[in-house]
């Protein structure tokens, strides 16, 4: 999933979608170390959805503290 189609959802469904894609990562990780796992590359595809969530969830936290920081400001 690209981080535009991210940016387009919700908080809420930014976190389930990491608890999701850690999960996969979990599972991906279990199969390769018993030899099941076909593709290794989905290791670093998980990897790097992972990684896109969280940007995502980090944009969306520092808008909202500096939201809040000009809040304070205008007081």
């Amino acid at each position: 999933m690209r981080a535009k189609e991210l940016r387009e959802r919700s908080v809420e469904d930014l976190i389930n979608l990491h608890k999701e894609a850690v999960d996969n990562l979990f599972q991906a990780r279990l199969k390769n170390a018993t030899h099941q796992l076909d593709n290794t590359s989905t290791i670093q595809i998980a990897r790097r959805e992972i990684a896109r969530i969280k940007t995502v969830l980090a944009e969306r936290s520092s808008e909202a503290a500096s939201m809040s920081d000009a809040e304070a400001q205008e007081e």
